[in-house]
């Protein structure tokens, strides 16, 4: 699975709500070690996007290697089987980004001026 840190707006969202209980205070220390790798210009939605790219590009090619491995006899069938489950989430999450973000553009090519 993609891990919560990946999600660069999970430490605004904690930081705008406050980070109290057990769950709180696991993402939030996840949340920041994010932004803080990220540096200063971790705000702005165009790093939001590259990253979340990224983090896709990684999950994808992180699979296709433990499926090479498995069909080589070096990687246990768990492992590959999780890696798996981890690409097909991954791929569902960017086409429905996608789907989301093509409809959002056709919504306005239809406005009226």
């Amino acid at each position: 699975m993609i891990p919560l840190g990946n999600i660069a707006s999970a430490a605004q969202v904690l930081s705008a709500y406050g980070s109290t209980g057990a769950l709180g205070s696991t993402l939030g220390s996840a949340a920041a070690g994010t932004a803080n790798a990220a540096g200063a210009g971790a705000g702005d939605f165009s790093s939001m996007v590259g990253n979340a790219a990224e983090g896709a590009l990684q999950t994808m090619r992180q699979a296709e290697q433990t499926t090479a491995a498995g069909v080589a006899g070096k990687a246990d069938v768990q492992q590959v089987v999780e890696a798996l489950g981890d690409a097909e989430v991954t791929m569902q999450t960017v086409v429905a980004v996608r789907d989301k973000v093509l409809g959002a553009y056709n919504d306005i090519m239809r406005m009226t001026v």
